[in-house]
C-alpha cells in the first residue's frame, strides 16, 4: 500500500510547477500545468480544484486565467498539499483520532508507531514548496 497515493504525487507535482511559476506572478493554465507535470488534464483539473478549495491555490478566470499559489511557496507545506489531495497520512489506523483500539494504553508497538507518526508529521509540515525551487526537474518559465 502506498502511503502517498498516485493523485497526491500528481498534486505535489502541480504544486511544484506552481511554485516555480510563482515569481512571474501570472496564472498558469491547467492544460499547461498538466503538460509540464505529465498529469492527465482531467485529473489535473480535479486536483487543482482540491488545492483551491484548501486555500492553497487561487483560480483566475478569463482568457489569460489559470491557477497560481495563494501564498508564498515558503508558506505552503508538503503536509498541506497532501492533506488537500488525500487527507491526513496515518501509519496505522489506531493513530487516527476516532479509532478506539482495544489495546489502547497496553499495546507494545503503539508508542514506537506514534514516534514514527510524529516524525512523519514533522517532516511534512517542515518542508515547504520553496524546496521544489531547488529541484532540477521543475521548469521556471510559464
Amino acid at each position: 500500500m502506498d502511503v502517498i497515493r498516485r493523485n497526491t504525487d500528481y498534486a505535489l507535482r502541480l504544486a511544484a510547477q506552481l511554485a516555480a511559476g510563482h515569481a512571474a506572478g501570472k496564472p498558469l493554465s491547467a492544460r499547461y500545468l498538466a503538460g509540464q507535470t505529465h498529469v492527465a488534464y482531467p485529473v489535473a483539473c480535479k486536483l487543482l480544484q482540491k488545492l483551491a478549495a484548501a486555500g492553497l491555490v487561487d483560480s483566475v478566470m478569463g482568457p489569460k486565467g489559470g491557477f497560481r499559489l495563494a501564498k508564498q511557496p515558503e508558506a505552503i507545506t508538503f503536509g498541506q498539499v497532501i492533506e488537500a489531495a488525500q487527507g491526513p497520512i496515518s501509519v496505522i489506523r489506531c493513530l487516527m483520532g476516532d479509532f478506539e483500539c482495544p489495546l489502547k494504553g497496553t499495546c507494545p508497538v503503539g508508542p514506537k508507531l506514534k514516534t514514527m507518526q510524529d516524525q512523519i508529521n514533522g517532516f511534512l509540515h517542515d518542508v515547504t514548496l520553496a524546496e521544489f525551487l531547488k529541484t532540477k526537474g521543475v521548469k521556471t518559465n510559464g
